[in-house]
């Protein structure tokens, strides 16, 4: 056995460079100095006797053997994380740090409802947000970058555990006085592909709202521009077409101040599922099906203004 291990802070510096490709930045999210940061990882590289990082005044190129241990030290700062979860989680539960990482068409219309209860109830807890589309929270989750993942489903979330906190319902929302407005809710083949404007990829919400229409020619015609929900409201809002919308966004207020109707689209599946997800057998599991269900109820209260959405 080598009589000097690597330390988890250099592996936390390793991993960090990875992420963000650059040293300053790298190190700004490890609240070290860039020469602190570069030196931990030249010690790194002098211990094992390999060069993992290929330096220059541009680019920062990791070597094949680099992004190798960069893989397992993912593994291995995940494994130390349990391994202090498993203390945190035999003393008070939901105390200390947790983060989550949030999709950005949940984030501004949930959290002012949940957070608010969440402190109420566990004002020992200090909650950490991500803000990041489902495929960044998923790999964060992945590489304990996060503790849990606040999103839609359904989601190719790999092995994970989850807690389904409720349903979120699609609508249509299209400028108002639209002759096409119809009384009550929307059919998918009344839907005109053309005007149809939806979140660009890296967006599950675009996949939920197509695969909530099951009209192949939607996909290919509709306008994928949209990097925000209030982006889309805003071009829908002057005229640019129609968009699709989840009922939190519309109870959360996007539409106030617009002239935007919003109707219930009416297919099988026009809705998406909310979940709390977690690795799977974390030592964790207790607190965050805890958590899960603090957020549950906080999310009742603002659902109970789907009655007015549609008016």
């Amino acid at each position: 056995m080598s009589s000097y291990m690597p330390t988890l802070k250099q592996l936390q510096y390793l991993v960090a460079l990875k992420e963000h490709g650059h040293f300053g930045r790298a190190a700004d999210a490890c609240y070290v100095t860039q020469s602190t940061l570069s030196a931990g990882i030249r010690e790194l590289e002098s211990l094992i006797g390999v060069t993992l990082v290929e330096r220059t005044r541009r680019v920062v190129r990791f070597t094949g053997l680099g992004d190798r241990i960069v893989e397992k030290a993912h593994r291995v700062l995940r494994e130390a994380e349990e391994l202090a979860g498993i203390a945190q989680a035999a003393g008070k539960p939901l105390s200390g740090e947790l983060r989550m990482s949030v999709i950005p068409t949940i984030a501004p219309f949930l959290l002012p409802q949940l957070l608010p209860k969440l402190r109420a109830e566990k004002p020992e807890l200090k909650l950490y947000l991500r803000e990041e589309t489902s495929h960044a929270a998923i790999e964060s989750l992945r590489h304990g970058q996060v503790d849990c993942v606040l999103l839609a489903l359904p989601y190719a979330t790999g092995e994970v555990d989850c807690e389904i906190l409720f349903s979120d319902a699609l609508y249509v929302a299209f400028p108002k006085d639209d002759p096409r407005d119809p009384p009550e809710h929307i059919d998918a083949e009344m839907i005109d592909e053309a005007r149809l404007l939806l979140l660009e990829d890296g967006h599950c919400l675009k996949d939920h709202a197509l695969a909530a229409c099951n009209r192949p020619e939607l996909r290919a015609e509709a306008t994928m521009m949209g990097t925000s929900l209030h982006t889309l409201v805003q071009m829908v809002d002057n005229g640019l077409g129609l968009t699709m919308l989840p009922e939190m966004a519309i109870s959360g207020g996007i539409l106030e101040n617009t002239q935007i109707v919003a109707r219930p689209l009416n297919t099988d599946n026009a809705k998406r599922e909310i979940a709390l997800v977690w690795r799977k057998n974390s030592p964790r599991d207790k607190e965050f099906r805890m958590l899960a269900e603090i957020l549950r109820q906080a999310a009742k209260a603002p659902r109970k203004t789907r009655e007015k959405v549609a008016a």
